[in-house]
């Protein structure tokens, strides 16, 4: 081949890749060259961070970078190695199984050997990989041989296990804040070839606040949906994308929600609390955030449920049925008929007295079973069915609060180790003010009866259970 085919055949290869750039989408585009371009709310790279130290002086400890999608995991891993000279090698935790990943370290350890130049491993959703495949990267990682850079959504400290938790260092990275998604917007306007000859700072506070708000704190999202707008808008004439332009380009919108991930826990956390707090505007929201985000109904009502024990318990005796009503109704309507008895009784549960004194002694009834053990029953609240039963004592001593003024006796009905405990302590809130009132009165003639035996008759102290 000539030299001139030579070089017209560079040219036309260089001309494919630039046409091919141009071609990828927006978000990709702009991915940061440098540490200064990556969109940083945290200051992770701010100088004087412990990152930006350990950059600075050319090495990198293994590293967890945990949040939320969009956010910037796989360019700053991308970053990270160029900015320390390592051998970037990517793979991706669900397609990767333990050969591959055992190929790709022992090629690190041959590079490394042969060069000197060492290697990234970045793992992306490394939570994705099983308990196996997790340790094969705990030798690697701890002599050095690789700078193991994870990235997850999950909570590193539920989906990866502790020996490897233990040889990183955990990056939390949040969503993009409206600083730095003003800064990434700006930086597409000005350096990508957009079309548009404007910055956003000319445009309409109601397309930024939608555009903002459409993007969710997700750099890529925001990207995408500013590059279909921008089209949308050169479409119609029009140089800025109105409101109209950027909801169109954002489609439907779509709830981040894992129904076994940290959202799903994090939203139901956030209900429990609003109730908790007696907030019933945080209640429906946060019902009706669940709901579009294709949450099971059952799932909430289950919790509005346990709630209704838990938090409010007898300072309102009516919170349970409400929310087993709340139950029924999605099981025998569905969705989308259904809803509104959830919120309903989100709101019922937010607005009843509080009081978590039940709650607390179920915890503290638990606790002393699971640390006594199997304590005896005493021998007058146990079965007398039999006449081997009444000849060991079973039933003997027992008085039937029926046959006592006030329907009080003084029997003692827990075992003899725990006698006297107190675990239940009601509030003075709700309806637990009659209780409380009611409980002391009973344990004064318990208190005063104690020791009386009045003769209720073998019918009553047989009575099985």
């Amino acid at each position: 081949m000539s030299a001139r085919h030579q070089r017209d055949d560079g040219l036309f290869a260089a001309a494919g890749r630039r046409r091919a750039a141009l071609l990828a989408p927006l978000a990709e585009r702009m991915r940061p060259r440098t540490l200064d371009e990556f969109a940083d709310p945290a200051g992770l790279l701010a100088a004087g961070s412990p990152l930006r130290q350990e950059i600075d002086q050319g090495r990198l400890s293994s590293l967890l970078l945990w949040g939320p999608p969009g956010c910037g995991k796989t360019t700053l891993a991308r970053l990270l190695a160029g900015a320390t000279e390592h051998e970037l090698v990517s793979i991706s935790a669900v397609s990767t199984g333990v050969a591959a990943l055992r190929e790709a370290l022992a090629a690190a350890e041959e590079r490394l050997g042969a060069t000197g130049r060492p290697t990234l491993l970045f793992v992306d959703e490394i939570h994705r990989f099983h308990k196996g495949q997790q340790d094969a990267l705990l030798h690697e990682a701890e002599d050095g041989r690789v700078v193991l850079v994870g990235a997850t959504t999950e909570n590193p400290s539920f989906h990866v296990n502790s020996a490897l938790l233990s040889r990183c260092r955990l990056v939390r990275l949040p969503g993009l804040d409206e600083a730095a998604a003003r800064q990434l917007v700006e930086r597409a306007l000005c350096e990508a070839d957009s079309g548009a000859s404007v910055s956003s700072l000319e445009w309409p506070a109601e397309s930024w606040a939608s555009l903002i708000d459409h993007a969710s704190g997700d750099g890529r999202r925001l990207l995408n949906v500013l590059e279909r707008a921008l089209g949308l808008a050169a479409d119609a004439g029009r140089k800025l994308p109105t409101p109209a332009d950027i909801a169109a380009a954002a489609g439907e919108r779509s709830l981040a929600h894992d129904k076994g991930g940290d959202a799903h826990f994090d939203l139901l956390s956030a209900l429990h609390k609003s109730l908790r707090g007696s907030d019933p505007d945080a209640a429906a929201y946060y019902v009706q955030r669940l709901l579009v985000a294709g949450e099971d109904p059952r799932v909430i009502a289950r919790r509005l449920v346990r709630m209704a024990s838990e938090d409010v318990g007898l300072a309102d005796p009516r919170a349970l049925s409400c929310a087993l009503d709340a139950l029924r109704t999605v099981e025998f309507l569905g969705l989308p008929e259904g809803d509104a008895a959830l919120v309903q009784a989100a709101i019922y549960l937010a607005l009843a007295p509080k009081s978590d004194a039940v709650y607390k002694a179920s915890l503290a009834a638990r606790e002393a079973v699971e640390q006594r053990g199997t304590l005896p029953v005493p021998a007058a609240l146990r079965n007398a069915p039999d006449a081997l039963a009444k000849s060991l004592g079973h039933g003997q001593g027992y008085v039937n609060p029926h046959g006592v003024e006030g329907t009080v006796s003084g029997v003692e009905h827990l075992p003899d180790a725990l006698a006297g405990t107190v675990f239940y302590r009601p509030s003075p809130r709700g309806a637990e003010r009659e209780l409380a009132r009611r409980l002391e009165e009973f344990r004064r003639r318990r208190q005063a009866r104690t020791g009386d035996r009045p003769d209720v008759g073998p019918a009553h102290a047989d009575t099985p259970g």
